[in-house]
């Protein structure tokens, strides 16, 4: 086992000692008292099993029967999730094969970053992983469930489910993707377009066309943002069946692999030895190996904040610091757009995540002796499914390299260290994506120009303000500000002004996209501006030096003497069901804290 990736899993667990002791009493006393249907008041159990058939009703009426609840993000607006509308009767035919009722649960909310990107909705982006964290206990909240499936996919939905479910750690859990799109137009062909729209030498027709042939079918869009990086993430932390993640939707494997996690789900959530709750699979552990995951995969830059937060549902403590340790240490394995032109299904065929965990576990940078829903060892998770006829198989990955374009090997990575950095200066701290970056273009020196919205930034963009060297400087961007939002809409013309040869960063204390590339983008700058952070007392002109090898971000300027002066201005935060989120923005804790309001210390 690498000594480093020993040492900060030590430190997590001696910090998280207490917390997350009490978490595991927690779930221990539920477990003991168990969902005794039979044993609920005859107008309780009436009511829980209205609805099913006569058989179903006798069945979850005997004594260790299993019952598994649904909990699932399905609409048919997310092409992600629009496959997800037929697979609770799926799941409901393979699991009555076996004896058990199946009860969709609930449904959570799910909004598509892709459709808010630059729109007053995505100002409620960040906060919906709360709320579908709360409505995944409301639809547990019954005490009718034996295990838990999980459909979910896109940026805060799994997060969110995942942070639900953890409050529910005595249950089983398994989550079940539906897989990305086929490939469409290339990713290199659909930035170029939207750079030439971004300079005014392509229409809106075109820049419609482009987005259109890229995001194409059902499925998971094929970048490497944070829908991805979830899927990613499950692997890793053996949440969801091996080699699963990047299969498309409407295939014979994608249905038998959702055949067989039913049946999985059913054979951990019997009482005895097989039995395998949530809460034991994700610790200290798991949490480390995750880590590794989105560095050695360059996944995005928001799991900085949803790792963090799924760490705490579980009675654990990771920080930013706990990231730059690894990422000293692991090297980047995987170039998906935007770190490189393949998407998620070229990097599949090359070896996909199987291939990296079986390097990554060689190299000793991933913990083996971790629980997964496929049972003990991670090196569950070094083979790969194909169909064998009508049957289902795991074959070990091959250990050829298939592409050296997309993936490496840990002896020949793309780049020594992980994909993401943590900044530190008299700014605060802040989180830099460095995997799809060029090494020129690392660290910049230069005057910021300092603006409150990216409205403001696209008019003096527009204006033929910004033709220089320049730090653009977006500030209260942060979660008490206006709940967080990605700043997508800034990268097109980032990128123009780097083409054009000018040093340019992004200095905010916003989110960027998990497509967020080749500008350099100093992002979720802690304390934020709202929180007094010194990001507020910068003014245009001063000169920011941002070193993503040095892990340096200062301003040279005396911002403490400015603390009096600092007047943080905020557009009305209302419309589009804003409003409503008053309370959120409130009682958020800091983005190093996972920008949640579920767990105040």
């Amino acid at each position: 086992m690498n000594y480093d990736v020993e040492s900060v899993t030590n430190a997590i667990r001696d910090r998280s000692h207490h917390s997350r002791k009490s978490y595991l009493e927690k779930i221990g006393r539920a477990a003991e008292q168990g969902p005794d249907r039979t044993g609920l008041p005859c107008s309780n159990l009436a009511h829980g099993i209205a609805a099913c058939s006569s058989k179903n009703k006798s069945q979850l009426l005997k004594p260790g029967s299993l019952n598994i609840g649904i909990v699932s993000a399905y609409n048919d607006m997310l092409s992600a999730h629009q496959p997800y509308e037929r697979y609770p009767d799926q799941i409901r035919k393979i699991a009555a094969k076996q004896d058990a009722v199946v009860q969709f649960a609930g449904g959570v909310p799910a909004m598509c970053d892709g459709v808010t990107q630059g729109q007053e909705g995505m100002d409620l982006s960040l906060f919906s992983r709360d709320v579908i964290a709360m409505a995944t206990a409301v639809a547990l909240s019954h005490n009718m469930f034996d295990g838990v499936i999980c459909l979910g996919i896109c940026d805060k939905i799994v997060p969110g489910l995942l942070m639900g479910s953890l409050a529910f750690g005595h249950l089983p859990v398994i989550f079940i993707p539906a897989g990305p799109m086929p490939s469409g137009l290339p990713n290199k062909d659909k930035a170029r377009v939207r750079e030439q729209y971004a300079e005014g030498t392509a229409g809106r027709d075109e820049l419609l066309a482009a987005e259109s042939a890229s995001y194409h079918s059902p499925g998971t869009c094929t970048f490497y943002g944070t829908a991805n990086s979830n899927q990613m993430l499950m692997e890793f932390m053996g949440l969801q069946l091996p080699g699963g993640s990047f299969v498309n939707p409407g295939t014979s494997l994608r249905e038998a692999l959702t055949a067989q996690a039913t049946r999985q789900i059913l054979f951990i959530s019997k009482e005895g030895k097989d039995r395998i709750p949530l809460g034991h699979i994700l610790d200290e552990k798991t949490i480390v190996n995750a880590m590794v995951g989105l560095l050695a995969t360059g996944g995005s830059t928001n799991h900085t904040l949803h790792l963090v937060a799924i760490a705490k549902a579980a009675g654990i403590e990771i920080t930013w610091q706990d990231f730059a340790r690894l990422s000293a240490i692991t090297p980047l394995l995987a170039r998906v757009y935007p770190n490189g032109m393949a998407d998620v299904n070229h990097f599949h065929d090359a070896g996909g995540l199987g291939f990296l965990i079986a390097e990554l576990l060689d190299a000793g940078l991933l913990h083996e002796d971790v629980m997964t829903v496929m049972g003990k060892g991670l090196d569950h998770f070094t083979k790969a499914p194909a169909m064998d006829a009508e049957n289902l198989n795991w074959n070990p990955v091959s250990r050829a390299v298939g592409d050296r374009s997309v993936i490496r090997t840990v002896d020949d990575p793309f780049q020594t260290e992980g994909g993401l950095q943590l900044l530190q200066g008299n700014i605060g701290k802040a989180i830099v994506k460095i995997s799809a970056v060029d090494k020129s273009h690392q660290k910049v020196t230069a005057p910021a120009r300092v603006f409150l919205s990216q409205e403001a930034f696209a008019e003096a963009y527009e204006n033929g303000e910004l033709e220089k060297d320049i730090v653009i400087v977006v500030r209260c961007q942060g979660p008490r500000a206006n709940g967080m939002p990605e700043l997508h809409k800034l990268t097109p013309y980032l990128g123009v002004l780097q083409n054009k040869g000018f040093k340019v960063a992004l200095l905010t204390d916003g989110r960027m996209s998990g497509a967020s590339g080749k500008v350099l983008s100093a992002i979720h700058v802690t304390p934020e501006a709202m929180a007094g952070g010194m990001i507020a007392a910068i003014r245009d002109g001063d000169v920011i030096t941002i070193d993503a090898e040095a892990g340096v971000l200062d301003v040279e300027a005396d911002l403490q003497s400015r603390n009096a002066e600092i007047q943080v201005e905020l557009q009305a935060v209302e419309g589009m069901g804003r409003e409503l989120f008053g309370v959120f923005r409130k009682q958020v804790e800091a983005a190093d804290k996972g920008a949640s309001v579920l767990f105040q210390e």
